[in-house]
């Protein structure tokens, strides 16, 4: 019974957290939606995000009801992922919508069909919450796993512009809740890739948090580089007078109250005039 009600405390908790983090993207399609330009954004992110929540919706579905809370946040999450595909689809050119419409049409209407029918016809039930199990964990690895592109930009730029503090703090928690709650229920296909959540989640708020202090190393500013000093030379005259020697260009010394620095010319032959 305890076990029973920690598991419902830590679903709950999940679909809130979770709720949060499926509205993050928000501020970047109002951006859109004034613009009416989809600028350099990529639909890859929601299109997979929709893909995920559609398998572990058909996964809750293949347990003895333990799986209700996964449901109910995975279909507000396909509502919502479909709202932000439209709306990416209604602004962007006519190469991205292309792009995004055979994404999307591979992945979320073939591959999962394509999912359906082997689970279906080629496994039996008792094997196929196994199976399907497997292919969330992978397909939940992957989407955990594209991060680490941002934080490789982040150590190498030693800027966090692109990496919200906010963003991956509530990633970070999702994860933990999840992780529990696949811990409460017994279930190792929740609870795997969320270990992986949690750990990249806390690599990247440590990567915030160094980098967001971070300070370039000041230069000394006493130590002027040294210039070339100016000389000025009449060209049009130097270039009128054919001579035949070598120019010798002696530069000023500090603390010389002489002109010093003219272009002397050594005159090894005759000047012809």
């Amino acid at each position: 019974m305890a076990l029973n009600v920690l598991a419902f405390t830590f679903g709950i908790m999940g679909n809130i957290i979770s709720f949060i983090v499926f509205l993050a993207p928000v501020p970047t399609f109002v951006r859109i939606c004034k613009k009416k330009s989809i600028e350099g954004f990529q639909s890859l992110p929601y299109v997979s995000a929709l893909f995920s929540a559609t398998l572990w919706i058909y996964y809750a579905m293949q347990k003895d009801g333990s799986g209700l809370l996964l449901i109910t946040i995975n279909a507000v999450g396909c509502f919502i992922e479909t709202i932000y595909i439209i709306l990416f689809i209604t602004y962007a050119n006519k190469k991205a919508r292309i792009s995004t419409l055979k994404v999307l049409g591979l992945l979320n209407f073939l591959g999962f069909a394509a999912i359906i029918l082997v689970c279906e016809l080629l496994t039996k039930a008792s094997n196929r919450e196994k199976v399907l199990g497997g292919i969330c964990v992978g397909f939940s690895v992957c989407v955990f796993a594209a991060p680490l592109s941002i934080m490789r930009v982040v150590i190498r730029t030693r800027s966090v512009e692109f990496m919200p503090f906010s963003l991956s703090l509530f990633l970070t928690l999702s994860a933990i809740t999840w992780l529990f709650y696949g811990l409460a229920i017994k279930d190792f296909y929740v609870a795997l890739p969320n270990i992986m959540g949690a750990f990249l989640g806390a690599v990247q708020m440590i990567l915030y948090v160094i980098y967001k202090y971070y300070k370039a190393p000041k230069t000394d500013d006493t130590e002027k580089p040294k210039t070339v000093p100016d000389h000025s030379i009449d060209m049009v005259k130097l270039a009128s007078t054919p001579v035949s020697g070598e120019l010798t260009v002696h530069p000023q010394t500090r603390g010389g109250d002489d002109l010093e620095g003219q272009v002397e010319k050594k005159v090894s032959n005759q000047i012809q005039t």
